[in-house]
């Protein structure tokens, strides 16, 4: 049996958070899904995972109760429910950084679709960066992109100042999973002065979702924080399994 898995994040502001939450949690029970929302008064981060009918239905009931309807939902298949069980979690953030500066309510970079990224990163002048973990970094990048070598997404900061400031008007092009790194990275980047920040609109999954391999310029998988540990090109799932210490290796 084929499930439905939807990935999604969307910034904006929230409130009663332990009302949304019952409510968010009661609709997901209802409808036999499964998976993560994270809730937080800057917004929503959700992976859920169902039958086809009631993802859609789940996803077109939170647009309506957050009364929002334009932010992107990555859809793709898989043959088993990598969850145990439904949890909405009130969070201080939807993805931890550290940093109240960095507000992408306020502003972000510049978003490009994924052949658009194709023709930036192949330009010279431009410093390519990759947001995540440095385990996340192993299994697969873009060609010639940058590994910030760090351990958790609030250690960014640090490569900012450390690696990125000396030249704030190089274009700068960074890229993360689902692309929920980048809101918060390039707002604090252009609020500190950086003056061409890009980022990959729906990050990595987006890409491979719609990047032929043989236009690719992507390099191995891409780990997901799921039981399917990897996804290659089409989303399908990918070559790795997690160790008795919870790394990605390849299986056996």
């Amino acid at each position: 049996m084929k499930f439905t898995f939807a990935s999604f994040y969307h910034f904006t502001p929230l409130k009663d958070l332990e009302i949304l939450q019952d409510k968010l949690l009661n609709l997901c029970n209802q409808l036999a899904i499964k998976g993560t929302i994270l809730i937080a008064e800057e917004g929503i981060n959700s992976n859920i995972v169902g039958n086809e009918e009631a993802i859609k239905k789940v996803v077109s009931e939170i647009k309506k109760i957050l009364n929002e309807q334009e932010f992107d939902v990555k859809y793709s298949d898989t043959n088993d429910i990598p969850f145990e069980r439904m949890k909405v979690k009130i969070k201080k953030e939807i993805i931890t950084f550290g940093v109240p500066e960095a507000n992408p309510h306020e502003q972000v970079g510049t978003y490009l679709s994924p052949r658009e990224w194709n023709e930036l990163i192949a330009q010279p002048d431009v410093k390519l960066v990759d947001t995540r973990n440095d385990y996340e970094v192993e299994i697969g990048t873009f060609k010639k992109a940058e590994n910030p070598q760090i351990k958790s997404f609030r250690e960014f900061n640090d490569y900012i100042e450390e690696n990125l400031s000396e030249n704030k008007e190089q274009k700068v092009a960074l890229f993360c999973t689902g692309g929920i790194r980048c809101e918060k990275v390039t707002a604090l980047m252009l609020k500190r002065g950086f003056k061409e920040v890009y980022h990959l609109k729906g990050g990595i999954l987006k890409y491979l979702e719609e990047i032929p391999e043989t236009e690719s310029l992507w390099e191995g998988e891409c780990f997901v924080f799921d039981d399917r540990v990897a996804v290659k090109h089409g989303l399908e799932e990918g070559s790795y399994q997690l160790s008795e210490c919870g790394n990605p290796v390849k299986k056996q």
